[in-house]
Order: C-alpha cells, then sequence, then structure tokens
C-alpha cells in the first residue's frame, strides 16, 4: 500500500473525493480484496490504480472490513476444521466423543485501528451447534449469575425496609400529634388545675372567668390578638411554648406545632388540645396560667370578651 494517498481533499484513505458531489466518499468493500489509498483515484477523477487489491496470502478479508486480516491459528487442543483463504478465517474443532464443537478462532492480534464503517469480527467467536458452549464459559457464568441473583434480592430486602420504616415512621407521628382522647396519654395531663379564686376579678369579671375556655376559640378577635401576642418566638417574654409547657405538652409536639406555624397558630393548637381533653376547663384557668407566665397584656385581651354575645 502507499504510503500516502492520492487525494489532498480526503485524508482518510478509504475515501475518494466525489467530483460530483464535492465530498468525501467511502471505497467500496469487497470480500477477499483490500482497498487501496483513496480507492486508486486523485482528486481529478485520474486513476492510478485499481480500487481493490487481492488478500496476500495467509490473510483475509470478509468483505466488512477495509483491510485484509492476518489468519488465526488453531490452539494446540484443536484441529483444523477448516483452513483460512481470502474470504474467511481458520475454522477450528474440538473433539468430544461422537460430537464436536466447532469454534470459529479469531484471536486478535496487536493491529492498527482501521477506519472502515464496519465494526470488527468478534475474537474467539463460536459458531456451529449453538447449545453447546466451552467448558470455560459454564465455569464463570454459574457463580456470575448466583452473584446477580444474591445483590437482586438484597437490593429488594433493603428497599422492602426503607418503605416500611418510613411508613412506620409516618404512623408514630400521626398517633403523638393527633390523640384527642384525655385517656390516650398521660404525658398531656396537666401538672396540674390552678384554682380559680377572686384574685383575677380585678381584671375580668365573675362572668367572663367562668366562661368555658372554648370561648376563647368562637371569639375570633381575641383569639387572633392573643396569638399576635404569644406566638412569637421571643426570648424576652413567656410565649406559647411556656403556656403548652405548663400543660404539660411534651416538647417534641410544641416542635411540631410550632413547624407547622405557617399554616395554623401553636396557640389555638394549645387551646384546641387542651379544650378536647379537659372540656372543665374555664377562661379563668387560662388566666392562671397567664398570670404565672407574667403575661398579664395577654389577660387584658380576655377582658374584652364581655362585649361579645357569649357571655351573654
Amino acid at each position: 500500500m502507499a504510503s500516502r494517498g492520492y487525494s489532498d481533499f480526503c485524508s482518510d484513505l478509504t475515501t475518494r473525493w466525489d467530483r460530483n458531489t464535492a465530498r468525501c466518499v467511502p471505497c467500496t468493500l469487497k470480500p477477499g480484496y483490500e482497498i487501496t489509498p483513496n480507492c486508486g483515484y486523485d482528486d481529478h477523477g485520474g486513476r492510478h490504480e485499481p480500487p481493490n487489491r487481492v488478500c496476500q496470502s495467509k490473510t483475509f478479508n470478509t468483505g466488512s472490513r477495509a483491510h485484509c486480516q492476518p489468519c488465526s491459528s488453531c490452539p494446540p487442543e484443536y484441529t483444523v476444521a477448516r483452513a483460512c483463504d481470502s474470504t474467511s478465517d481458520t475454522q477450528c474443532e474440538e473433539p468430544r466423543g461422537r460430537r464436536t464443537t466447532t469454534l470459529a478462532v479469531a484471536i486478535q492480534k496487536t493491529r492498527e485501528p482501521d477506519s472502515s464503517r464496519s465494526a470488527p469480527p468478534l475474537s474467539n467467536a463460536f459458531t456451529g451447534n449453538p447449545e453447546i458452549g466451552p467448558s470455560s464459559v459454564v465455569i464463570w457464568a454459574v457463580p456470575l449469575a448466583v452473584l446477580i441473583s444474591i445483590v437482586l434480592a438484597l437490593l429488594s430486602a433493603c428497599l422492602i425496609y426503607m418503605r416500611w420504616k418510613r411508613a412506620h415512621r409516618g404512623r408514630q407521628t400521626i398517633l403523638v400529634y393527633n390523640r384527642r382522647s384525655s385517656s390516650t396519654s398521660k404525658r398531656f395531663l396537666p401538672l396540674f388545675a390552678p384554682d380559680c379564686n377572686n384574685d383575677l376579678e380585678d381584671i375580668l369579671s365573675p362572668d367572663i372567668l367562668s366562661a368555658p375556655l372554648q370561648i376563647v376559640l368562637e371569639n375570633l378577635d381575641v383569639l387572633e390578638e392573643l396569638v399576635i401576642l404569644l406566638d412569637p418566638d421571643s426570648n424576652r417574654v413567656k410565649n406559647t411554648k411556656h403556656l403548652a409547657s405548663l400543660c404539660s405538652f411534651p416538647s417534641p409536639w410544641i416542635t411540631y406545632a410550632y413547624s407547622m406555624k405557617d399554616s395554623k397558630s401553636p396557640l389555638k393548637a394549645v387551646l384546641e388540645g387542651v379544650t378536647s381533653r379537659h372540656p372543665d376547663w374555664t377562661v379563668c384557668h387560662l388566666a392562671k396560667l397567664l398570670r404565672q407566665m407574667e403575661r398579664n397584656d395577654a389577660i387584658n385581651v380576655l377582658a374584652k370578651l364581655r362585649t361579645n354575645h357569649i357571655i351573654a
């Protein structure tokens, strides 16, 4: 083969310059032959040699490559079933009693990269009876299949466990934060029910003090003012967190209530929890706790309940 091609436009020697389309086009492949540089043509259509030349001795080309390949040799334990010719590689066979396995041995040697359009033939490709393969394939195929099965089983078990754990955690959250019965958990029982004596009558009327605590939830104006005063998380004054703690709500519940602050007031959640578990509580009980927190400003807001229809 020439050391260089005949074309100045096509650096790929497996192509030639087509003057009609003004581009490089692939040379035609032919079994038993290899192409010549630039198919033997220059850029002006001049022909310097034939487009293909016959494969040399001990080389072959099936028509899938641009250049001929060296013939393969059979391993010592195999016999030649069919010798290599210009269009096919060596065919080998291994005796196995009455049955034989025919192998097309194409042991690839170190070769130059081929710029042909088609992929090179596989090394040690098997032909003949498709149901019979070399023993080496069976040796590694079985352990590999077992290993893959074990890995898939472990992955499935991990996924099942993660889904169960996520679902179980969700059920626990519902049980912790959505319990309504006062007998469900003793953790929600208040440490004490403050005595409602007359020491608050200088701020709140007896009618307000004796009114059910539910009245605060029903009076939206009063509730909104209490939310503005008590819900903000401040280190200077005591807030809804302290009120919830005095009512013996657990720390996780308080943390959860504040995490939902954007959708629901923590104070409203505390009052709903107390009234559902202790329907006998009155405004007096809330006022006592607010005085213990030194939040007289909130107690003064409760005084506005006297102007509502609930008192009447």
